[in-house]
């Protein structure tokens, strides 16, 4: 049987499975019994480009078929500084997993500058290896590398976050309609928002310090990024209307 390796990034972790992507999501979300319950949020990695990183005899010895003849679910590899030990070129495709087990995958696309939109706000919920959700008025290339080029006190080797809707808000945050974004505290996001018109001079405002564990698909925006510095790799998420054709089941699941 083959063996596929795996970063998730909530938590962090490297795994060797032998299972694939969409039944790697299924036993992550559900478990072998049906009783678990929760979202995975996972990487496939290229394992040529890490069998110097980790160590290759116990993964051989401890990746294997189950008496019975069934796949060996998961071993893990690494629990610590997952993301900034695996090279950006090992990440291939991204999954997102229901909370009942149904998988998307998003492929990784080349990400066009030119295409950003400096004349809005922003709400970005980092994954990986921190996870507030912050505001801010920096696009996601500036947002990146703000945070991982040393500039600040505040950085991380390398950062995995997502985009995510903020509707009539990034243009107009004190006056813009609500009802359908479904962030519980609108009054402190309003403030946040409204503090980056202008110069304020960080770009970013905290709006939330602890990640609840559970990502709304609905309310992502453009897709995920990871990176460092100006490297910089995007899996675009697909608008609503597209998922539906797509991926029904994960579009239902949602």
């Amino acid at each position: 049987m083959s063996k596929f390796i795996y970063l998730t990034a909530t938590p962090e972790a490297l795994i060797a499975s032998m299972l694939p992507p969409e039944a790697f999501g299924e036993y992550l979300s559900t478990g072998t019994k049906k009783r678990n319950k929760g979202q995975a949020i996972f990487f496939e990695v290229d394992l040529s480009q890490i069998e110097k990183l980790i160590d290759m005899d116990s993964l051989n010895k401890r990746c294997i078929a189950k008496p019975d003849g069934s796949p060996k679910n998961s071993v893990y590899l690494s629990i610590y500084k997952v993301l900034e030990m695996v090279p950006l070129s090992a990440l291939k495709s991204l999954y997102l997993t229901t909370d009942n087990g149904y998988t998307l995958e998003l492929k990784r696309t080349p990400y066009d500058l030119a295409n950003e939109n400096r004349n809005k706000l922003y709400l970005f919920q980092e994954l990986c290896p921190v996870a507030p959700m912050v505001a801010s008025g920096l696009t996601p290339s500036a947002f990146l590398k703000r945070l991982t080029d040393g500039s600040t006190p505040i950085a991380v080797p390398k950062l995995f976050f997502v985009d995510l809707k903020l509707g009539d808000l990034a243009t107009n945050p004190m006056k813009g309609l609500v009802d359908y974004l479904p962030f519980a505290n609108v009054v402190h996001l309003r403030d946040c928002l409204e503090s980056l018109k202008g110069d304020y001079e960080k770009h970013m405002k905290t709006v939330q310090r602890v990640f609840s564990g559970s990502l709304l698909y609905r309310t992502i925006e453009s897709g995920f990024y990871v990176g460092a510095k100006d490297e910089i790799i995007f899996y675009p998420y697909p608008s609503l209307t597209e998922l539906e054709d797509i991926n029904y089941e994960f579009f239902r699941s949602i």
